[in-house]
């Protein structure tokens, strides 16, 4: 077998991540208590929020206290005090606090691959979350190299496979993110593997292409094996 250069997700691909910000989101609207909006709606308004924020601020929990306080000052039907404000942060921050959970079948996996191809985790958000998830995972044994960015979009991968000097017919992208890990990879000439999750962030929903030469698509991470 050719060896191949795989690059992959980090959240939601190779550990759980999206849940714990939808606890967290729970836990809010149950706080903010609002008399008529529903959960979807103000799930709307913190989406608009968000994808505001994202161009300045990034992603990452402590991010998303921030997008959550702006929320909560839109939405609130009451006066405001810091320890309202408070509360509502401590909602995201406890996120860092969650234990690792990486999905079934990872660590098999990559165990294996390793022993056959070249490895990239490739992730974006707050460097020293980000860092600190990798190092809790007890993944980074088998990753040749991490990179970390503000924004993993076409400009990105193509940084990316410049400065590791990745042959795009010999490198694939591997994730659960249409926006992020699937369409900008496509977009320079690099190979993907989408491995859908149930519960992907809402913002990095996209069409993929339903038919393309150079995608595979997978139900689970094990089904790697088979193809590498």
């Amino acid at each position: 077998m050719t060896r191949q250069q795989l690059i992959f997700d980090a959240d939601d691909t190779l550990w759980e991540n999206n849940i714990y910000f939808e606890e967290a989101f729970e836990r809010f609207c149950d706080y903010l208590a609002h008399s008529s909006m529903s959960p979807v709606q103000v799930r709307a308004v913190l989406d608009e929020i968000e994808m505001v924020n994202a161009k300045i601020h990034g992603y990452g929990s402590r991010n998303f206290a921030r997008n959550l306080t702006a929320c909560f000052e839109h939405l609130a039907e009451r006066d405001i005090a810091q320890s309202d404000l408070d509360v509502v942060k401590e909602f995201a921050h406890a996120i860092l606090e969650k234990p690792m959970e990486l999905i079934d079948g990872v660590e098999d996996t990559v165990a294996e691959l390793f022993q056959r191809h070249d490895l990239t985790i490739f992730t974006k958000g707050d460097p020293e979350e980000q860092r600190m998830k990798i190092d809790r995972s007890g993944l980074d044994k088998y990753f040749q190299h991490a990179a970390i960015v503000k924004e993993k979009n076409a400009a990105a991968y193509l940084a990316l496979a410049l400065d590791r000097g990745f042959v795009p017919e010999a490198t694939w992208m591997i994730g659960n993110s249409p926006k992020s890990d699937i369409n900008p990879a496509l977009e320079v000439g690099l190979s993907a593997v989408y491995v859908p999750h149930a519960r992907t962030w809402s913002l990095e929903k996209e069409e993929v292409p339903e038919s393309h030469p150079r995608l595979l698509c997978v139900d689970s991470i094990r089904q790697l094996t088979q193809y590498f």
